[in-house]
């Protein structure tokens, strides 16, 4: 018994792996269903009686899928691979400058915080422009790859989507300590 993936020699692409056009916004639903149709024919049990070679081989095509799966299905992991995948490291570890207009919003948001924590509408309020926000990003990153084809932009965008998703999560802590 072999092991049968939808395009194994594409090993070194999640896209191609999962035969998916690369981009940033994909179909997320035909992304489910590369996985899932991988995952059944890795799977141990399909393997169980085959040689310890193809049992290995059968549990690093799904370790590889799992780890592909995971990456294409969020938007800021999808969007720091496309730019690795064409040249452009995000530098995460070491850029953190960010446009004065974006750092000016981040404080802002951060007062409103600070300053409303146990009034529950306006955290509300604030969570629904933060989405907004993020909303607005998410858009301007597909432009910036799947238009523009600007990978730089694209770095520049993610690197301050990183920032939002981490503040919506806290603020999404702050509004589920109140209910």
């Amino acid at each position: 018994m072999s092991v049968v993936v939808a395009n194994p020699s594409a090993s070194d692409d999640y896209f191609r792996f999962f035969g998916i056009h690369q981009q940033f916004n994909i179909d997320l639903p035909a992304l489910d269903q590369a996985y899932l149709a991988i995952q059944k024919e890795v799977h141990p049990d399909r393997h169980a009686r085959g040689s310890e070679a193809e049992q290995r081989v059968a549990m690093q095509m799904a370790t590889f899928a799992n780890t592909a799966y995971q990456t294409l299905k969020n938007p800021i992991q999808r969007g720091l691979y496309l730019c690795q995948l064409h040249g452009v490291d995000a530098k995460l570890e070491t850029n953190t400058s960010m446009p004065a207009a974006f750092l000016m919003k981040q404080m802002e948001w951060r007062e409103s915080l600070d300053e409303q924590a146990e009034d529950l509408p306006a955290l509300e309020e604030l969570m629904s422009e933060v989405e907004q926000s993020k909303e607005n990003v998410l858009q301007e990153i597909a432009q910036a790859i799947d238009v523009a084809k600007n990978y730089t932009h694209a770095a520049e965008l993610l690197r301050g989507l990183l920032f939002i998703d981490k503040f919506a999560v806290e603020l999404d802590d702050t509004i589920a300590a109140l209910i």
